[in-house]
């Protein structure tokens, strides 16, 4: 029998590494124990895409400035063979000659203040009335004085117009000024005819992990003693809360000469850390002893949020399983349903996962007697659960049920298979070990969500990679237990003396 004194050696230095890895990004990386002891900083990643036509490129591209909620604290670029310069809260990029395909990235750092946001507008501000064309011209005149013979004031004649800019029933003079202009645009255009001051400004909500985001419009009216941020597309006073605006000039986002095509997306992120590393710029991406997440792009970021949280739920599969003995339909099957949970809600993904596979067993069982083959019979199975999705999301919509509509986020593959396993199961063993496996996988599944969602061990999991290695080293230890499940204890109850 080989010694397990090497296994036992190398289980030790594991979890050795993994306990010296996170003490060293405590104490030397001044990352704190909990998420809750430093100031909350965002890196905003905005990535600029565009087709460049053989000759020289010249793109300028709006940055936020410092406002009263948020203070940028730092800014980079990306961009090989360019030069760069930022000038008026605007970066440009130059190049002689470029072809094809061209990705910039823009990169800040801003810190969260506590304070409101401020819309005050401190730059002098005219009145730009439209020349409207025929038959425009009638329809915008009918559509300010409707909003005018309604209100009091800027703000009220505001409400007024977007009531007739929106909504499902639109007037015909509402249509026919929106073919040829977007709602924004169109409701600075109004207030301006009114002689109302506006400008049409571009802000991002900051949400931790959201990639592949666009800036939204936003309008600032401007009264007689006050300014308000209006939500043109909610109709209604703006949610300033997380709100960045990185646009304030009415100029557009990115002004390019020398390509087509282009895209403007953003990714965010929020980042823990102390203020004074913020603003020290440390870059430990060369030490491989501070090795760490936050030296990859932000949209991989975002994504490693989410995949180094699944060593957790195998951890919590694996206790399970050995040491309780509970049974579960596929192994690692009740992490990717918990995964699926934390996108759907808890409620809403139990509901969703029972009625799916319960409808899914019952087709299947119908496709038993068919005597199919299993390459056919599970690429029916994908396209029902495809099918009973989708018609679920429909049904949920059209009776107001919102949450109806997460149910997209199971993976059907995943799905498909158990109904097949589960249907599989039904016909060897009887109802009773369905029952059993799939209970057990829920139960799990409810575990490992809970587990996954707890705020401290997300920060941790995140921050302190070195956690990676401590739960790799529990689950070889656990690889080694050859006693009693818990559930299997209940063999010996006949033997307990009176």
């Amino acid at each position: 029998m080989p010694s397990k004194i090497p296994f036992r050696i190398f289980v030790a230095i594991l979890f050795l590494l993994g306990v010296g890895s996170i003490a060293q990004r405590h104490y030397s990386g001044e990352i704190p124990w909990f998420p809750g002891d430093t100031y909350s900083t965002w890196m905003i990643e905005a990535k600029v895409e565009f087709t460049a036509q053989g000759d020289a490129v010249n793109a300028s591209f709006a940055t936020p400035s410092t406002q009263s909620n948020f203070t940028v604290l730092s800014q980079t670029a990306a961009s090989p063979g360019y030069g760069l310069s930022f000038i008026d809260n605007r970066a440009q990029w130059t190049i002689r000659n470029a072809q094809g395909k061209q990705d910039l990235y823009y990169k800040v750092n801003v810190l969260t203040n506590d304070i409101p946001l401020d819309v005050t507008h401190e730059q002098d501000l005219t009145i730009n009335k439209t020349t409207w064309l025929p038959p425009y011209d009638i329809a915008a005149e009918q559509l300010v004085n409707s909003a005018m013979e309604k209100s009091a004031d800027a703000f009220s004649y505001s409400r007024e117009l977007l009531k007739l800019l929106s909504g499902d029933d639109l007037g015909q003079n509402a249509k026919l000024m929106l073919q040829e202009n977007s709602k924004s645009t169109l409701f600075v255009a109004l207030l301006n005819d009114a002689n109302i001051p506006a400008l049409l400004v571009k802000g991002l909500y900051l949400e931790d992990g959201r990639r592949q985001q666009q800036l939204q419009p936003f309008v600032l009216v401007f009264g007689e003693d006050d300014t308000r941020l209006i939500d043109v597309k909610l109709g209604q006073i703006a949610d300033a809360k997380n709100l960045l605006l990185w646009e304030q000039n009415g100029e557009p986002t990115l002004d390019l000469i020398g390509g087509t095509h282009s895209r403007v997306s953003f990714s965010i992120i929020q980042q823990t850390q102390p203020v004074m590393q913020v603003l020290k710029e440390k870059s430990d991406s060369t030490n491989l002893s501070n090795f760490s997440i936050y030296s990859l792009p932000l949209e991989e970021q975002a994504l490693f949020k989410g995949i180094l949280l699944i060593p957790l739920g195998v951890m919590i599969v694996v206790l399970m399983r050995i040491l309780i003995g509970l049974r579960t339909s596929g192994t690692f099957m009740p992490v990717l349903i918990a995964m699926a949970f934390v996108q759907t809600s808890l409620a809403t993904g139990l509901i969703g996962f029972t009625l799916i596979v319960g409808i899914g067993l019952v087709i299947r069982s119908y496709l038993s007697r068919l005597n199919l083959l299993l390459v056919s019979r599970i690429s029916v199975v994908i396209i029902t659960v495809i099918a009973i999705i989708s018609l679920f999301s429909v049904l949920s919509y059209k009776i107001g049920l919102t949450e109806g509509l997460k149910i997209t986020f199971f993976p059907m593959i995943i799905l498909s298979w158990t109904i097949e396993r589960m249907s599989i199961l039904w016909e060897e063993e009887g109802p009773k070990e369905v029952f059993v496996q799939g209970g057990g996988s829920l139960f799990v599944a409810v575990l490992v969500y809970l587990t996954i969602s707890n705020e401290l061990l997300r920060y941790w999991a995140f921050n302190f990679l070195g956690l990676q290695l401590i739960i790799m080293a529990i689950i070889l230890m656990l690889g080694t237990y050859t006693g009693y499940r818990l559930l299997e204890l209940r063999r010996f109850k006949d033997m307990q003396g009176d």
